[in-house]
């Protein structure tokens, strides 16, 4: 029993942070349709994951933690449209985010676009924000 609940433990610490990474979405398009058909709010991170100093903050001090994570799940439809360097990406995403970062006039990384359920936007963040995931949902709250 106890092997059980270790192993679980295990599965459960390597396997958290993947799981959690897995609520954003690439896919604009199917971002917008399920946003749609659950009324929530679309949250766009125009980030440079692999490179933008920020951008990694923003993602261990905000976007990591479970307030955040749980505050998501609950309200809004997460994509990321990624600039990496390093890391390899579809030519599909790559154009899918250059045509997006020109459409929604990205000139920075971090850079969060909210859009309302019906695809409009909203709100325009720029940079990064400091004092980890409550200013950001204060932000959003008043979006709602």
């Amino acid at each position: 029993m106890k092997k059980l609940f270790l192993l679980s433990c295990l599965v459960f610490v390597c396997c958290g942070p993947a799981l959690a990474e897995s609520s954003w979405l690439t896919d604009y398009e199917a971002a917008k349709a399920k946003a749609k058909s659950d009324n929530k709010l679309v949250l766009l991170e125009f980030t440079g994951s692999d490179w933008c100093g920020y951008c990694k903050r923003m993602q261990a001090e905000i976007f990591s933690k479970p307030q955040f994570q749980d505050y998501a799940a609950k309200n809004l439809v997460l994509v990321e449209l990624d600039f990496p360097r390093f890391k390899q990406q579809s030519d599909a995403v790559r154009k899918q985010n250059m045509k997006l970062a020109s459409e929604y006039d990205v000139e920075a990384f971090p850079t969060l676009i909210v859009l309302s359920p019906e695809g409009k936007p909203v709100a325009n963040i720029m940079g990064y924000i400091e004092g980890g995931p409550e200013p950001l949902i204060t932000a959003l709250e008043k979006l709602r």
